[in-house]
C-alpha cells in the first residue's frame, strides 16, 4: 500500500482585477505570507518578480518558501488570471493556507472567480512494515 508525505493544492482564477493599482505582485505576496503566518508555518524566504511585458506576458510571479515547501502565485493580469498554489509536506494542511488567500482575493477583488481548485497527494512511496504495524494497533 502506498501513502503520501505531502499534498498540494492549486487553484485557478479569472477576473483578478484587485483595487490595487498597477497589480505588481507586492500585494499578492503580502497575502501569503500572511496565510503562512496564520497557519503558523515558518518562512524561510520570499520574492516576487514583476514582468513588465517586455520578454514575457505583463504580470508577476511570487513565492514564499516554507520549511515545509512553498506557497506561489503566477499572475498574467492583461489576462486577470491568477494561479496560486501550496505546497507542505509536514504537519501543516495546504487547504488552510488556499482558505486563507481565497478570502484575501476575494475581498480585494470582487470580480474573481475561482475555476478550479484541486488537490493531489505528494511524496508518494510505500508503506514500510513498521507503518502497517503501527497503523494496526
Amino acid at each position: 500500500m502506498n501513502r503520501a508525505h505531502g499534498k498540494h493544492v492549486y487553484v485557478d482564477y479569472v477576473g483578478f482585477q484587485p483595487n490595487q493599482s498597477p497589480i505588481d505582485g507586492r500585494y499578492i505576496l503580502k497575502i501569503l505570507q500572511n496565510a503562512v503566518n496564520k497557519c503558523g508555518i515558518r518562512e524561510v524566504h520570499s520574492h516576487v518578480e514583476i514582468f513588465d511585458g517586455e520578454h514575457s506576458p505583463p504580470g508577476f510571479a511570487a513565492v514564499v518558501l516554507i520549511d515545509e515547501s512553498h506557497v506561489s502565485a503566477h499572475c498574467y493580469s492583461d489576462r486577470g488570471w491568477l494561479a496560486i498554489d501550496a505546497f507542505t509536506c509536514g504537519d501543516h494542511d495546504p487547504e488552510n493556507i488556499i482558505d486563507i488567500i481565497h478570502e484575501s482575493l476575494t475581498l480585494s477583488s470582487p470580480n474573481i472567480i475561482q475555476m478550479r481548485r484541486d488537490t493531489v497527494n505528494r511524496f508518494i512511496h510505500p508503506q514500510t512494515s513498521t507503518e502497517e504495524e503501527k497503523h494496526s494497533n
